[in-house]
């Protein structure tokens, strides 16, 4: 291999593994909504939950109902996956709640809120997400 030869090799691998550390750099892919409350749900209100994924408040304004979910940002192994729903103030307990060893989410859980403050949180392996005293009628 000539001087030239050894010097393009050299460059060649260093811009290939410097790409490498870019790609294994890149922020992971952020939860998104899938219509896991039905029809006639749409989002109203979300929040991260870290950078592990995002809970989903939405609301149906044909039957004045809300729905939580919370949602990985990469599905894999069982994780500690809970969602959390209650008129505001929750006080000590949701009044729904759904919590479990779950691959992608918690949820759907459903309350009846038409024109009431709501609490909502979405929580990955202790990491919580989530509102008080929101989307008020």
């Amino acid at each position: 291999m000539t001087p030239l030869q050894k010097t393009a090799a050299v460059i060649g691998a260093t811009l290939a593994m410097a790409a490498g550390a870019v790609a294994a750099a890149s922020p992971a892919a952020a939860a998104t909504y899938g219509g896991e409350c039905g029809s006639g749900y749409q989002v109203v209100n979300s929040d991260n939950i870290g950078s592990r994924g995002t809970v989903f408040l939405t609301y149906n304004s044909g039957n004045g109902y809300n729905c939580v979910v919370a949602k990985r940002n990469n599905p894999g192994s069982r994780v500690i996956i809970e969602a959390g729903l209650s008129v505001s103030p929750a006080g000590n307990h949701w009044d729904v709640y759904d919590g479990g060893r779950y691959t992608t989410y918690a949820g759907p859980i459903y309350l009846h809120a038409a024109d009431r403050c709501v609490d909502w949180m979405g929580r990955i392996s202790g990491v919580e997400g989530g509102k008080r005293g929101t989307n008020c009628g």
